[in-house]
């Protein structure tokens, strides 16, 4: 089976052309692609379909990212995952000009080539769920449920003597399962030096539900930068976000979040299902 691999400030996935939709994406088939050891190794795949092949596209794009995450569990949206696929589209010749719609299961999404290399993708409004809280080590901490597609708590550490770099993620922070019955991604963040031209400059790391610790999240650091801004009662602004796989930048507004970073596909070849 033809394969891609591509990543988004170290958020990396597994690509799979599939455009007439005849591949049958299983939960098995997709941790042994994602496993680190005995796969390509992942965070999660993207099969690249053409909508009028998946059942529940938008039919305003030819082309739908059908994402799973590494666990093989299926997902609303990612926002670095869709970044990578615009780049392999283009790189595929599959699509030209500067703007290219992106099917997803959280709506479409418009992903731009900007001229420095980096490609914006409108995440579309942010929506506040209200306030829950979880539990890292044993400590508790509060922060702003946040749905950009799909679920976030982000947290701010201020006042919680927790620093983002002595966290410890190796294990699912301990959330409120009422208030997120599909399970969360955690943010974690705190504010570093002030930036000249930005509203916000914050430094983050994640757990992504159904994957673990993360080295970049896309919808994640939209989410983060939504909550940065509420800090100061504003819903608008410019925020950077620093990951452990590099920098990002939002713009944010009630009626979208604008998300810019890099994307590379750095290999191609050909997978041996172990069956």
């Amino acid at each position: 089976m033809a394969f891609a691999k591509g990543h988004g400030t170290e958020n990396d996935f597994v690509l799979l052309p599939d455009p007439d939709g005849l591949l049958e994406l299983d939960v098995r088939m997709v941790a042994e692609l994602c496993h680190r050891h005995r796969g390509i190794g992942a965070d999660g795949v993207l099969r690249v379909v053409r909508s009028t092949h998946f059942d529940g596209a938008p039919a305003d794009a030819e082309w739908f990212m059908d994402y799973r995450n590494a666990d093989g569990s299926i997902v609303e949206m990612c926002g670095n995952g869709v970044r990578v696929f615009a780049r392999f589209l283009r790189e595929e010749g599959l699509v030209d000009g500067r703007h290219v719609p992106i099917g997803t299961r959280a709506g479409t999404k418009l992903a731009t080539f900007e001229d420095d290399g980096t490609i914006t993708v409108d995440m579309g409004p942010p929506q506040l769920l209200g306030i829950s809280h979880t539990t890292v080590g044993e400590t508790p901490v509060m922060g702003t449920a946040i749905s950009m597609g799909n679920p976030h708590l982000a947290c701010d550490l201020a006042g919680t003597g927790l620093s983002v770099a002595g966290l410890s993620l190796l294990e699912e922070p301990e959330y409120d399962a009422d208030f997120f019955p599909e399970g969360v991604n955690q943010e974690f963040y705190t504010d570093s030096e002030p930036l000249p031209g930005y509203d916000a400059h914050v430094h983050m790391r994640v757990h992504e539900r159904g994957v673990g610790e993360t080295r970049s999240c896309g919808t994640g650091i939209c989410a983060v930068a939504v909550a940065a801004l509420r800090r100061s009662e504003r819903d608008s602004g410019a925020v950077v976000v620093d990951v452990p796989g590099g920098r990002l930048h939002v713009d944010v507004s009630p009626e979208r979040v604008l998300l810019r970073g890099p994307a590379v596909v750095v290999a191609r070849g050909t997978w041996n299902d172990p069956r």
